[in-house]
């Protein structure tokens, strides 16, 4: 059935207009809500017998995606501003944070309500909705924003401002301030065509975080300082990644902002049950060397391992040369795969790339390249720095730092005790 059908079915058996049982559905279209549960959303707005359906008033603690639409007084955290694409074109929407004495909850309002942060508003049929798990408030053309001017108070920072290390994917309308340590341009393909962008990593005394800025701005590049406002986060290969919309402002911060030297230390344990984090530091001994370690071959076009010339994606090409370690870590609490590109794989091996394939030609087996570097690491203790990531394939660790350590075995030992006991 095409969107059409499912909105001309539902607008008959509800008894209300088709046209804007089609809007309500083509806006969750657009945030990827499965069908099914967009027209079990607009059944709820409308209630079972179509208009008329009382609407509960609930503390922000007791609404649960089982609710329809209900009623709510709150504060105004943060509102962030962004664009969609909506019918092949771009829509504006409006996020953020709401807050009351009992909880915080997200929403998103589908028209300009000219909500501010650090009010207090009372929301009429206010639809909900899951979003990962959790329910949030869609604000929409039934839905009814009433000022109240007695401020509720909250335990929530109101005007969305947050250090890096606070931030969660999710978070929309924040304000950090950073300073910008890698940033270089980028053409991708975006919903619009080829679209140029801005990739780099900022970071503040808390943590370093990618960040993307879409609409490139002069004033995010290598080593400015900035106060970003109206930013939204995403995740990142498990980790918050700041992104930096049309309607976010940049502005240079009036004294430059310090950046931690060091990344914050983890047990392997407990940084594989964050999901991810995007600079960490681990220290463990290698205990092993995966197989395609040492002298590999990538696809020209797409950068994948191949093997005998045959490329998963683009068959048979003519294979380039690259060093890479799948070094195994251990820290007695748990492992994880750390990841040292050419350069760190060169360091470790002792040559490059021409110096590995000599080897390989002498001994008639590009295998001995592998077999001395596990020589060089098994069994030895490393600091490593990098990004973490974990899927359903295990943990990896993108090293930009691995440097062996000498530390007494028995404090090691009392060490890595105390971090799996925390």
């Amino acid at each position: 059935m095409t969107l059409d059908d499912h909105a001309e079915e539902l607008a008959s058996d509800l008894g209300v207009d088709t046209q804007e049982v089609r809007r309500k559905l083509e806006k969750m279209a657009e945030y990827n809500v499965p069908m099914s549960e967009a027209k079990q959303s607009v059944r709820r707005e409308y209630g079972s017998g179509g208009s008329g359906t009382e609407v509960p008033t609930r503390d922000v603690s007791e609404i649960s995606t089982d609710d329809s639409n209900v009623g709510v007084t709150v504060r105004v955290l943060s509102v962030g501003k962004r664009s969609i694409q909506y019918s092949g074109e771009r829509e504006v929407i409006f996020e953020g944070e709401l807050a009351d004495e009992t909880g915080l909850i997200s929403y998103t309002a589908w028209e300009d309500f000219g909500l501010e942060p650090g009010e207090t508003v009372t929301l009429g049929n206010a639809g909900v909705r899951e979003w990962e798990g959790d329910p949030e408030l869609n604000l929409g053309e039934a839905t009814d924003v009433e000022r109240v001017d007695e401020p509720l108070e909250v335990s929530y920072e109101v005007g969305g401002e947050a250090a890096l290390a606070e931030l969660e994917p999710g978070d929309r309308g924040v304000v950090v301030e950073g300073r910008i340590l890698e940033c270089e341009s980028k053409t991708i393909d975006g919903r619009d065509g080829k679209t140029e962008i801005l990739s780099g990593v900022i970071g503040d005394e808390t943590a370093r975080l990618p960040l993307t800025d879409w609409k490139p701005r002069p004033q995010i590049a290598a080593g400015e300082s900035v106060r970003i406002e109206n930013a939204y986060v995403r995740e990142f290969r498990g980790a918050p990644s700041v992104n930096v919309s049309e309607f976010s402002t940049v502005t240079p911060t009036e004294q430059p902002v310090a950046v931690a030297e060091s990344a914050p230390r983890y047990s392997i344990q407990a940084a594989v049950a964050g999901g991810g984090i995007f600079d960490v530091e681990l220290v463990g001994s290698v205990v092993g060397v995966r197989d395609g370690s040492g002298l590999i071959e990538r696809c020209p076009e797409c950068g994948r391992v191949v093997q005998n010339d045959q490329c998963r994606s683009h068959g048979a090409v003519e294979a380039e040369d690259d060093l890479r370690v799948k070094a195994i870590l251990d820290d007695g609490t748990g492992t994880v795969t750390v990841i040292l590109d050419e350069e760190r794989t060169a360091e470790v091996y002792g040559g490059g790339i021409e110096t590995a394939r000599e080897h390989a030609r002498d001994a008639m087996d590009r295998e001995v390249v592998a077999e001395q570097i596990r020589e060089e690491l098994v069994g030895r203790a490393f600091r490593v720095r990098g990004s973490l990531s974990v899927d359903e394939f295990g943990a990896n660790l993108d090293a930009t730092t691995f440097e062996a350590v000498d530390e007494d075995p028995a404090t090691r030992a009392t060490r890595l005790l105390q971090e799996a006991q925390t």
